[in-house]
This record gives C-alpha cells, sequence and structure tokens, in this order.
C-alpha cells in the first residue's frame, strides 16, 4: 500500500479534503485503539463522514503496521552483516535489556546478545514465512491439474465398487425397487463415522493450497448497498488506487449463473451450487454402457479454476464493488463467490455483511480467518439483536409434519439400498419429528391442519427440561446433527421431492398402511409449495417458478440450537389453532458466547454507528458477558459537525390546554390525550416550514388514533395546513410515498398558498425509521408521540429480563432487566429522530411527546450531540415560542445570507 506516510502516525491522516476536528478525533482515536488491541465503541453522527474517518484510520494504521513490519525484516536481514544494523538493533533493544546498577556487566551482555539473537530468528523466520507463502501460490497452480486428475480417479473407483456392488445385489436376488433415471443421485452415501473429526468445507479439497492470511481488516456492514456505499467512499479516498480489496456476498448476490440463480432461495443455489461442482471434475462419456447422461450432474461453465484465478487477481488490482465484481465475472466467465474466497489471503481490506461474519460456520465456510485481524462493525446498532436472530429459529408443526412424511417415504422407497447406519439416524430423525409434533399436542396418525390444539398459549422451558418434556433427552443430539451435515440428508430429500413432486411422492406405501393422515396431508402439501403450506408472508414473496427449501433444512438448524449450553438458550412452545400453526422456537439468551470467538482471536474489534447510545448494552451483554476486561474496551463519540444553533430538541411535557403528556398503555387511549396531540400537531404545522415527520410508537396506536382525528375534525385542520401522508404497510410502496412527499413538499416551497409542506406519519422500527433520510426541507421537524417501549407482556421478552436479572449486576440500583427496557426504548427513539438531520448545513427540530423524556437516566441516553442541545418545556407556550424563533431565525439567515 504505497500512500504517501503521514508526518505523525497518529496525528495526520491522508484525507480527500481538510477534515474537521471531530474526524481528527475519530481517527486518531481509531488509531490509538488498533494499535493497542483493544475493543472500541466509536458513535459518530450520520453526515460526520464516518466511513471516511473508518476508511482513512484504520488503513493509515494497517500502512504504518506494515511498514514496520517490513523495516523489522530488513533490520534482521542486515544486522548481522553490518555494524550498523548491529547497533540499530541494540538501540532498539537497549530499554527493555537496560539493567539496574547492581546487575554484573556480564549479564547484562549476555541477556542482551540472548534478545538480539531471539529478534533476529523471529524476523527472519517471518522473512522465511513470507518467501513460502509465494512459493506455496506458484505450486498451487502448478499442481492444481494434478490434484483434480487423483480426484477424478477416486471418483472413478468409487463409482466401480459402488457399480460392483449393485450388480451383487442384483445377483443375490435382494428385493429392490427398480430405480428410475437419475435416482442413483438421491441414495444415502454409506455414513462411515461419528467421530467428531475435521469438519468439512465446501473447500475440502483446496484447504491444503491456501495461502497465509496477510494482516488485513475486515469491513462490516448490514446490507449490501451499505457495502457499496463504503466501496465507492474507498475509491475516491487516497487509499482507493493502492489498497487490495475483496468484497464478499452470498451466493444469491455473486451467482452468474442464470440457471442456478432463477431457484430464488439461497439455500436451493447453495445445493445446486454444490451438486453442479461435484461433478466438475468428472470425465465425459466415461459413463457406464446403456446408461444415460443425467440432468442432476450437469457442471456449472463459470466455475472454471484457470479464470477465477484471473478473476482473483483482476479483484486484488483495482478497487471494486459486487456490482461491478459480478459484471466482470460475466466477460470472463468465471464465478465471482470463489474468486473472492480465493482473494482472501492476499487482500488487505474485505469487505461483507456482518451476518456473515458474525455466523460461525458460514465464516469458516467463507474462508475467513480472524486470527490476529481486526474487525470494524459498522451500522451496529443492532449487532445484538442481529446475532440473536442469527443463532434462534423456529419450526411450525407444518414443516415437521412434512418433514416427516416425506422422510418416512424416503426411507421406505429406499430401505434395501441404505446402510444400517443411514437407516439407524433416519429412523432417530423420524422419532425426534413424531416427538416434537406430540410436544405440540399433535398425533403423526392425522391431518396436522384439522387437529386444533386443545388449549392455546405459550409455554417457555430451559433446553433440558424440553428435552425430557419432549422424551428425546435420549437422543445423542450431537451425533445427529453431525450426521445432517455431514449425510446432506436434506439436499438428498429435496432431490427426491422434487423427483416425484405432482405424483405419489416416492415408493408405494405398504398394501395394510391406510391412506388418509399423514398420506392425505402429504398430497395436500404436494399441490402447494412448502412456504404456502406453512403460510408465506403477504408482501415480498417470491416469484411463482422460486422453489422452497426442504423443511428438513430448517428443522436441522432447530436441532442444532437444541445443543446449545442449557442456560444460554429457551424453548418457547407456541400453541394456536392447529398443529399445522403452531410452533416451536428456540431464543438465544446469551449472544455473547458467539461473539467471543471473534473477540478472542482478533487483534481488535471496532464497533461502530451513527447512533450507539445507549452503550451498556454493548458493554454488559456483548464484552463483558463474553469475558472481555473492562481495560480493553475504549469508548469514542463525536458531536455533529452542524453548529448548535442548527438543532433544537424539545422534551414537551404538557399540552396546548395543560394535559400532562404521558403516553402510558393506560393513558395514551384516552379521547383528551389524542385531542391534545392533535392540537400540538396543528400548531407545529403553522410554524414548521416543508417536512414534518411524526413518529407513533406501532401501528395500532397510529390507526387508533388517525381514525378519532378523523370523527374530530382534526385531521381535516392538519390537512389545510400540510398534505398528509402515511407510512405504507408494504416495502414495496415505501419508495412511491417518498417520491410523492418529497415532490409536494417541492412544489409547496414554488407556490403561494395555505399548504405549506407535508406531513408524514411514521411508526418507531417501521419502515421510515431506519435508513431513510429526511435531510433539509423533507424533515425540519421530528415530532416523537410517547416512549416506545416493547411490549413487555411478550414471553421472549420477560424470559430475557429474568436471564439478565439473573447474570448482570444492577445498574445504580436498577435491576439489569428493567435497563433493558428503557434501553431499548431510547435506541429505537434515537434511531428515529436521527433522520432529521444528515449534513453540515442541515436544521431541525426535534419535539419530545412525554414528560417521562424530562427524567435524568432518560436523558442520558440521547446522543451527546442532541442531549447537549436539549431544552425542557413544561407548557406548550414556551415551546411553541422556542420552535418558531428557531425557523424564523433561520428562515431569515436564509434570505440575507449572499447567495
Amino acid at each position: 500500500m504505497e500512500v504517501k506516510p503521514s508526518e505523525s502516525a497518529a496525528g495526520k491522516f491522508p484525507f480527500p479534503f481538510p477534515p474537521y476536528p471531530i474526524q481528527e478525533q475519530f481517527m486518531t482515536e481509531l488509531y490509538h485503539v488498533l494499535e493497542a488491541g483493544k475493543v472500541g465503541i466509536f458513535e459518530s453522527p450520520t453526515g460526520t463522514g464516518k466511513s471516511l474517518s473508518l476508511i482513512c484510520g484504520s488503513l493509515s494504521w494497517l500502512r504504518d503496521f506494515e511498514e514496520k513490519k517490513r523495516q523489522e525484516e530488513a533490520l534482521a536481514l542486515s544486522g548481522g552483516d553490518t555494524e550498523k544494523g548491529e547497533s540499530q538493533v541494540s538501540e532498539k533493544l537497549a530499554p527493555s535489556t537496560t539493567q539496574s546498577s547492581a546487575e554484573p556487566e556480564w549479564i547484562t551482555q549476555f541477556l542482551h546478545k540472548k534478545e538480539e539473537m531471539d529478534i533476529k530468528n523471529k524476523l527472519k523466520e517471518d522473512q522465511i514465512r513470507r518467501q513460502k507463502r509465494e512459493e506455496r501460490l506458484q505450486q498451487m497452480r502448478h499442481n492444481v491439474q494434478l490434484k483434480f486428475a487423483c480426484k477424478r480417479k477416486r471418483e472413478e473407483e468409487e463409482e466401480t465398487m459402488r457399480l460392483l456392488q449393485l450388480s451383487k445385489q442384483m445377483l443375490s436376488g435382494v428385493d429392490s425397487p427398480g430405480l428410475e433415471q437419475g435416482e442413483e443421485e438421491l441414495v444415502l452415501a454409506e455414513y462411515e463415522s461419528d467421530e467428531d473429526t475435521k469438519k468439512p468445507t465446501e473447500l475440502d479439497d483446496e484447504d491444503d493450497l491456501e495461502e497465509e492470511h496477510v494482516t488485513k481488516i475486515y469491513y462490516c456492514s448490514r446490507t449490501h448497498s451499505q457495502l457499496s456505499q463504503f466501496v465507492h467512499e474507498l475509491q475516491k479516498s487516497p487509499f482507493g488506487k493502492e489498497t487490495r480489496l475483496v468484497s464478499l456476498g452470498s451466493r444469491q448476490n455473486m451467482c452468474v449463473n442464470d440457471e442456478v440463480r432463477r431457484l430464488g432461495t439461497v439455500q436451493l443455489i447453495n445445493d445446486r451450487c454444490m451438486e453442479m461442482q461435484k461433478s466438475k471434475h468428472e470425465k465425459k462419456g466415461e459413463e457406464p454402457e446403456g446408461k444415460k447422461k443425467r440432468g442432476s450432474r450437469v457442471t456449472c461453465p463459470f466455475y472454471n479454476y484457470e479464470q477465477m484465478l484471473f478473476l482473483r487477481d483482476e479483484v486484488l488490482v483495482e478497487v471494486k464493488d459486487i456490482e461491478q465484481l459480478v459484471s466482470q465475472a460475466r466477460e470472463v466467465k468465471a464465478c465471482p463467490y470463489y474468486a473472492t474466497r480465493y482473494a482472501i489471503p492476499a487482500a488487505q481490506l474485505v469487505v461483507l455483511p456482518y451476518q456473515m461474519l458474525l455466523h460461525d460456520s458460514t465464516r469458516r465456510a467463507s474462508g475467513i480467518k480472524l486470527k490476529d485481524q481486526v474487525v470494524i462493525i459498522d451500522e451496529a446498532h443492532n449487532l445484538i439483536d442481529t446475532i440473536t436472530g442469527i443463532y434462534s429459529c423456529q419450526v411450525t408443526g407444518a414443516q415437521l409434519c412434512q418433514a416427516h412424511s416425506q422422510l418416512a417415504q424416503y426411507m421406505e422407497r429406499y430401505r434395501t439400498r441404505l446402510k444400517a447406519k443411514n437407516l439407524m439416524y433416519i429412523k432417530q430423525i423420524l422419532f425426534l419429528l413424531e416427538k416434537f409434533v406430540v410436544a405440540l399436542g399433535g398425533n403423526m396418525k392425522q391431518n396436522p391442519n384439522f387437529q386444533k390444539v386443545s388449549q392455546e398459549g405459550t409455554s417457555l422451558k430451559s433446553i433440558n427440561d424440553f428435552l425430557f418434556f419432549s422424551q428425546v433427552d435420549n437422543i445423542n443430539l450431537f451425533k445427529v446433527q453431525r450426521y445432517c451435515m455431514r449425510s446432506m440428508i436434506s439436499r438428498k430429500l429435496f432431490g427426491f421431492m422434487e423427483k416425484f413432486r405432482g405424483s405419489e411422492v416416492g415408493a408405494p406405501i405398504k398394501e395394510n398402511q391406510k391412506p388418509g393422515g399423514l398420506q392425505q396431508f402429504l398430497q395436500h402439501l404436494n399441490q402447494k409449495s412448502p412456504a404456502e403450506a406453512v403460510g408465506a408472508p403477504e408482501d415480498g414473496g417470491e416469484s411463482s417458478n422460486t422453489r422452497s427449501a426442504s423443511p428438513l433444512m430448517q428443522i436441522e438448524g432447530f436441532l442444532s440450537a437444541l445443543t446449545n449450553t442449557n442456560q444460554d438458550g429457551r424453548i418457547i412452545i407456541q400453541l394456536q389453532g392447529t398443529v399445522a400453526q403452531s410452533s416451536l422456537k428456540f431464543l438465544m439468551l446469551n449472544p455473547a458466547v458467539h461473539f467471543a470467538e471473534v473477540l478472542k482471536e482478533c487483534r481488535s474489534v471496532i464497533i461502530a454507528g451513527g447512533t450507539m447510545q445507549p452503550v451498556a448494552d454493548f458493554k454488559q451483554q456483548l464484552l463483558a458477558s463474553a469475558g472481555l476486561s473492562p481495560d480493553r474496551i475504549a469508548e469514542f463519540s463525536c458531536g455533529h459537525v452542524i453548529p448548535s444553533e442548527n438543532i433544537l430538541p424539545i422534551v414537551l411535557c404538557n399540552g396546548p390546554t395543560n394535559q400532562q403528556l404521558e403516553f402510558t398503555y393506560q393513558k395514551r387511549d384516552l379521547p383528551e390525550m389524542m385531542d391534545e396531540t392533535g392540537r400540538i400537531l396543528v400548531n407545529l404545522s403553522n410554524v414548521v416550514p416543508g417536512g414534518l415527520v411524526c413518529f407513533f410508537p406501532s401501528y395500532d396506536y397510529q390507526k387508533l388514533i388517525l381514525d378519532h382525528w378523523e370523527k374530530t375534525g382534526q385531521l381535516k385542520r392538519l390537512s389545510a395546513k400540510k398534505k398528509i401522508f402515511q407510512e405504507p404497510k408494504k416495502a414495496s410502496q415505501v419508495e412511491q410515498v417518498l417520491s410523492e412527499y418529497s415532490r409536494c413538499i417541492k412544489l409547496s416551497s414554488q407556490s403561494v398558498g395555505p399548504v405549506t409542506g407535508a406531513l408524514l406519519f411514521s411508526v418507531v422500527g417501521g419502515k421510515m425509521s431506519e435508513g431513510i433520510n429526511f435531510s433539509d426541507d423533507l424533515g425540519r421537524c421530528v415530532v416523537m408521540v410517547g416512549m416506545p417501549f416493547p411490549n413487555i407482556r411478550s414471553p421472549e421478552l420477560q424470559e430475557k429480563m429474568s436471564y439478565l436479572d439473573k447474570t448482570l449486576p444492577k445498574t445504580n440500583g436498577v435491576p439489569a432487566g428493567k435497563v433493558l427496557i428503557e434501553n431499548l426504548c431510547m435506541k429505537a427513539v434515537n434511531q428515529s429522530i436521527g433522520r432529521a438531520i444528515r449534513h453540515r448545513g442541515d436544521y431541525a427540530s426535534i419535539v419530545l411527546l412525554d414528560h417521562r423524556y424530562s427524567r435524568p437516566a432518560i436523558l442520558a441516553k440521547l446522543p451527546q450531540w442532541i442531549r447537549s442541545s436539549t431544552e425542557i418545556k413544561p407548557t406548550f407556550g414556551a415551546a411553541f415560542a422556542a420552535v418558531r424563533k428557531f425557523f424564523q431565525m433561520k428562515k431569515t439567515n436564509s434570505t440575507t445570507s449572499p447567495p
């Protein structure tokens, strides 16, 4: 990385323009945290150039770190040949080898020479290791064809042995049904061992050829669009030309094979990709005589090793985002998914969604090695929820029954062709599925769509209690999970169902088995997609040609969850309507157990975001619970680049008629409270120019209050001043509503009339509260109605609170569970009110409608740049006057300032 060195390592940073003071502070602190190998929590509001600060600060550290290593290596190599080199090493060692005057001189010299030799030897070893890495890469390129030839030979031998066994079986007169064309691929291979040896990965064949990983930075964010924005910022930075960057993504985002992409779901794309790889290196035309080429063994034309190496080199030469990478991959006919994985070892900066890094098995399968590396997790305000969601899972009664039906018929058809161990594990899985349905109050002999649950409700159990309750405590779930992973039984089952879709699935059932019950249910499911059977979402569903994955794939995740430590999770048994609608859910209570490995392996971890307050959740639930000592945690929060006079945050305690504003569950539905809220908005609409965004705590309350205003005429009074828009429930309609909202504000600013902008009603935690920018006239005022506390009656939340109360200490005498509720509320508030101020010249007012916001403990959870300017107004008159004066001053400044 040949970026011009800065004058002072931690003081000056290459930047595309003169940085703001807060950006310099951010980069300096970031540099110190990386150098010290600490875990940092960094907060920098949107509009302050957080991405550029992360890029320039972290890559400046990486540049200096690499330069320091090069100098040490050069010093070690030259130190034995010249006196100058020896003197330099001596000076370097002097501080650490200086002894007290009481030490004999010969001891001092001996220790000095010993340390000198140790350092020289270590640096020489590093140099040799680097050279060996290059030699290994060359060897990999030369020997890969030989390796694939060996693999082909081994597969041919296995195929020959399998055909011989089949012949013997046929000659011995074993009664087994004849297989149709292509069915051989559906039969499970012999399962050899239960031992927990090295876990297989998708690239087992290439593991021994992998390069040594150089020191690098893994940058993670939530969505691919955020990652693309980061890459574009890097391209514009001083580091854009020389940084070796790799963008990682899922096969769903990176696959360039249109036939595979059409499958739609991630799991099906993954499975099809693996199937096509498996046959890539088989010799064409060598199949047994009379055997036609099987369609399931079609190879992927883009999985070309030489072309993927070529694309890998192209990736490392020039910074590209995923869209640019996929476009180039199509041109050179190479797979970008695997080319980027080959590029990871030599990359300096790896950009990826943080779900890919946080999920252990996905991280391993992607070839990511975190040992002594740096991880930066951006947009990390949802980090705890993300980890909890990744390791939580849910299965419905419909999925359990469908998987049982499919697997039972699979076993029936291939019973004589399956080895004893396969049959044993299939029977164990069938037993588990049957017991799970019984736990939901169901019976495997009946159709779950017609089985009513005896009593609706929700119950929670620890993992051990659930295993005893469902009577599966005698099954070794670790072995079952390992079998599912290694045998790939869910893939075989999916192929089996695909082959016989629309017909009587699998082999005929025994004569004495009556049709109906599960058979009737299975035929019913065959007429519908699995997604429809379980209950597909109303919005954002897949296209009609998209096939859904086998339900057993989802159930495998649940079985894996049951192997967690007893205290780290809970099983939620939810009974509702029918057995098919009821569900079993694993709730992860301790996300730190999975984050601990990242913290343990990495040199340094940076958790960054625009709004990180309140940070107590991160420190307690993620870091402290993972065993991180407080002295290794660093916090940094900077102000905004806007001047303080450009923001007016107000806590409003009373309305225009002196009604105290308290939107608790008991009081917020009162007619007088809803009337008071309407009066406040009508008054604000008279003085707020452009757009006014009003956030409600829930969709239900938004509907209730708007219906009330419709009856009382307040909605009509509001629409006389501002055109009213409402957040849509369907994600596909968000863009249209925002476009019309923006267009209305733009037109009203150019015309003279009674309507002066627009009013947008939104919901906290909805589609408008995150990721949407209400900059400039789109959001001159943000109103937060009440405090959006989560539903405390939720069984999941109650269990989480109980768990935290037991495991975490009190904060200022307040139990950890109650602190969690407040933090969840204020995190949602901070995300919503942060939508307005988006750049240095922007200005807006923020009005918090509830007297409870005036409590010191609640105020302390606001972002520092908002908290420092917040005014508490007991009466509406004082608040209204402050808002009117604020916008009058802004209007005066805009008309008097030079163009």
